[in-house]
C-alpha cells in the first residue's frame, strides 16, 4: 500500500501519520521528492482502513500495490540501488565484472587466474569452494581449504571475492571472510537460508532458480530484505526450457523486466546460461546492450583439465578480448567498464 501525500505537507504532519500507521503493525518507508512525499507501507496492510487514511487532510490518495514484493519494488524505492563492495560499485553507470573459475582447485590455479583477470579489467574474483553438483560423484569443491585459497588470492590482488554458500552452518565464516555471498540457483528458494542471510551485513548475489519466474525470484530477494539486509544483487543465469542444445536458456528479457519492477541491480552469467564457452562473448554483449549492471564470467587457465564446468569456461586471453569488445557497447548504452 502507498500513501501519496499532498504537496508541501509539513514534516510534523508526515511524522504524525507515520506513527499512526506504524501503530497498525506495518513498516513505513518514506519516499521524499522535491514537492511530494510518498509513504510506502510494508507488511500486513489488511487491518488498515483506507477510508480512514483518505480522511486525513494531508493525504492525496491511497494506492494498493499489486505485486507481493514490497522492499524490492521500484515503487517503494524509485532510485536504482548501487551497492558498494570494498570500494567497487554494482549498479549505477559503471559495469561490474566478476570473473574467475567455477571452482577453486589449487593455490597456483586461483592465484594465477586472479592476477590475470585483474590485469584484464575484472573488478571481483569469483570462485567456488563449496560446489552443489547434480551428481554426488562429481567434484564437490575444496570447501574450507578453498575459502582459504580465495582469501589468499584476494590478499595478493586486492580483488573482493565472491563465493557460494550452501549451508546455514557456514554463515559465520562467510560473513567474516567473503565479500559477496552467492546464493546458487538450487538454493534460490531455500527459505531458511534466505532468512538467515537477511540477518547478515554482507551483499548477497542471488541467482535465479532453474525454473523460477521473475516474481518468484524477486520474492526470494524479499525474504532476505525483510530480515534487514537490503544489499541484494540479482543474477540471471539461464532457466530450464525444452531446448537441449544449450545447458540453459538465457532469459535476456528478464533484465528490462527487473529494471521495470525493481530497484535492485542485476547481472548476467553467460557461462552457466549456455554451458558453451564460445557463446559467452555474444551473450555478454547482448546482456550489456539490454541493460545489465554487470557480468559473471567463468575464466580458467586450463579449461580442458578443469575439475568443474571446463566446457563453459574461457581462457584469460579470450576474457581480455571480450572486455575490449564490450567497451564500445557499454558506451552506446551510457555505461563504462
Amino acid at each position: 500500500m502507498i500513501i501519496v501525500l499532498k504537496p508541501n505537507t509539513l514534516q510534523e504532519e508526515i511524522d504524525k501519520l507515520s506513527i499512526f500507521v506504524k501503530g497498525k503493525g506495518v513498516e513505513v518507508c518514506p519516499i521524499v521528492g522535491t514537492e511530494v512525499c510518498v509513504l510506502g507501507l510494508v507488511g500486513d496492510t489488511s487491518k488498515i482502513d483506507c477510508s480512514q487514511l483518505e480522511a486525513n487532510r494531508n493525504v492525496a490518495r491511497v494506492m494498493h500495490v499489486a505485486e507481493p514484493f514490497k522492499k524490492a519494488n521500484k515503487i517503494f524505492h524509485p532510485e536504482p540501488t548501487v551497492i558498494d563492495v570494498c570500494g567497487q560499485k554494482i549498479g549505477g553507470d559503471k559495469l561490474a565484472i566478476i570473473a574467475g573459475p567455477c571452482s577453486v582447485e589449487s593455490e597456483e590455479q586461483i592465484c594465477e587466474i586472479a592476477d590475470e583477470v585483474k590485469q584484464l579489467g575484472a573488478h571481483f574474483l569469483r570462485g567456488g569452494a563449496f560446489k552443489p553438483r547434480t551428481s554426488p560423484y562429481a567434484f564437490q569443491g575444496l570447501k574450507y581449504d578453498g575459502l582459504e585459497l580465495l582469501m589468499e588470492a584476494r590478499q595478493r590482488t586486492g580483488l573482493p571475492i565472491v563465493s557460494e554458500i550452501m549451508s546455514t552452518n557456514d554463515l559465520d565464516i562467510f560473513e567474516r571472510e567473503v565479500d559477496i555471498i552467492q546464493v546458487g540457483a538450487r538454493n534460490m528458494q531455500n527459505f531458511d537460508l534466505l532468512k538467515q542471510l537477511g540477518k547478515t551485513s554482507k551483499p548477497i548475489l542471488l541467482k535465479r532458480g532453474l525454473s523460477a519466474t521473475v516474481e518468484e525470484w524477486l520474492m526470494s530477494a524479499e525474504y532476505i530484505m525483510s530480515g534487514g539486509n537490503e544489499q541484494i544483487i540479482l543474477c540471471e543465469r539461464g532457466i530450464r526450457t525444452f531446448e537441449s542444445y544449450t545447458r540453459n536458456t538465457l532469459d535476456l528479457s528478464a533484465i528490462p523486466a527487473i529494471k521495470e519492477l525493481s530497484h535492485l541491480p542485476v547481472v548476467v552469467d553467460p557461462s552457466h546460461a549456455t554451458g558453451k564457452y564460445w557463446m559467452v562473448e555474444p551473450l555478454a554483449k547482448a546482456a550489456i546492450a539490454v541493460g545489465a549492471d554487470g557480468l559473471l564470467i567463468e575464466v580458467h587457465n586450463d579449461p580442458a583439465n578443469a575439475l568443474c564446468d571446463g566446457q563453459q569456461s574461457i581462457k584469460p586471453k579470450l576474457f581480455g578480448d571480450i572486455m575490449e569488445k564490450l567497451r564500445p557497447i557499454a558506451s552506446v548504452v551510457g555505461r563504462e567498464l
